[in-house]
């Protein structure tokens, strides 16, 4: 599955519009990181327990928009975005969107 944040691939022609793909991820943050956290934000640098939490986080959005992308018949997903929100105190949701499309 090739995957690009552009309209289009350079040295491919968009055969087939699929349409719209998504995957999602809620993840909440986990104790002991809110504690080094914490810690970090007296000492500074950074929260290395956070960035393995969207790195995962993103990795797992990403799969299931590929997987979506895949059971309708594509071989590549267009215009790729990425978007978080906060659902509830502690917890967050990683979003990412394209257009699938097929490409020769």
């Amino acid at each position: 599955m090739i995957l690009s944040n552009t309209e289009t691939i350079p040295g491919s022609e968009i055969t087939r519009h699929i349409g719209l793909v998504q995957g999602n991820t809620v993840r909440a943050k986990h104790v002991g990181r809110d504690l080094m956290a914490g810690l970090k934000n007296i000492v500074g640098g950074e929260l290395r327990g956070y960035t393995e939490l969207l790195e995962d986080a993103r990795k797992e959005a990403t799969a299931r928009m590929i997987e979506a992308a895949q059971i309708r018949g594509a071989n590549a997903i267009v215009n790729v975005r990425f978007s978080t929100s906060a659902i509830t105190n502690g917890a967050s949701e990683l979003y990412v969107y394209g257009t699938a499309v097929v490409i020769a």
